[in-house]
């Protein structure tokens, strides 16, 4: 995957990802308010959130500390980080 990503792109493909990964019905990654606390307001837990990295890992070629999975609230946090962690290795 390219280090390039463009923060929109990343941000709806996480979201996919949550969806996909939750099973979650009646939303699209187009809809999916990339601010929504996963935690609070969609209620994922710490099974759920560690399946998402296990795919984010794959997808991206990165590597998710578990330390950090407490960072990793919103789509758009997730999406942060993995833009951080694609920078790291160009």
């Amino acid at each position: 995957m390219s280090a390039l990503v463009d923060e929109k792109s990343l941000q709806l493909r996480v979201a996919e990802i949550i969806i996909s990964e939750l099973k979650l019905q009646d939303i699209t990654a187009d809809t999916f308010d990339p601010a929504l606390d996963l935690v609070d307001e969609i209620g994922i837990d710490s099974m759920d959130l560690a399946t998402i990295v296990l795919v984010l890992q794959d997808e991206y070629g990165i590597k998710i500390d578990e330390d950090d999975y407490i960072k990793l609230r919103t789509v758009a946090l997730i999406a942060g980080y993995i833009q951080e962690r694609l920078q790291a290795i160009a």
